[in-house]
């Protein structure tokens, strides 16, 4: 029984949702030339800035995690397009991360982030 609710519940959210997203097909060729020209986000800053993190979170314990991490954030800026994307501040932010990391495992401090 409740499951049945559940599940009828999930379908409602559903519907409400499929209410307020628009479709490609119901979206004019100017509105998608328009999304087209915008800026994108460039998917190697966004792969350095969550390895940025991870190197941030477990670098301090496990050393070789914020080298690989800046490794990547210095090979993959390169990548960086100014006509194509929109900023480099996930590569800056993920380079940033991983010299904290390295910084803290190379001073023998850990932080209370992971207990």
């Amino acid at each position: 029984m409740k499951d049945l609710e559940t599940s009828r519940r999930l379908n409602r959210c559903r519907q409400k949702l499929k209410g307020w997203m628009r479709t490609d097909e119901e979206m004019s060729e100017t509105d998608k030339a328009y999304l087209e020209s915008l800026p994108k986000q460039n998917p190697y800053g966004l792969l350095a800035m969550v390895l940025g993190g991870v190197s941030f979170t477990f670098g301090p314990a496990y050393g070789f995690i914020p080298v690989l991490s800046l490794v990547f954030c210095m090979l993959t800026y390169r990548t960086f397009d100014k006509e194509k994307e929109d900023n480099p501040w996930p590569f800056y932010i993920g380079f940033g991360l991983s010299v904290i990391g390295l910084v803290l495992y190379f001073s023998g401090y850990t932080h209370d982030l992971i207990v």
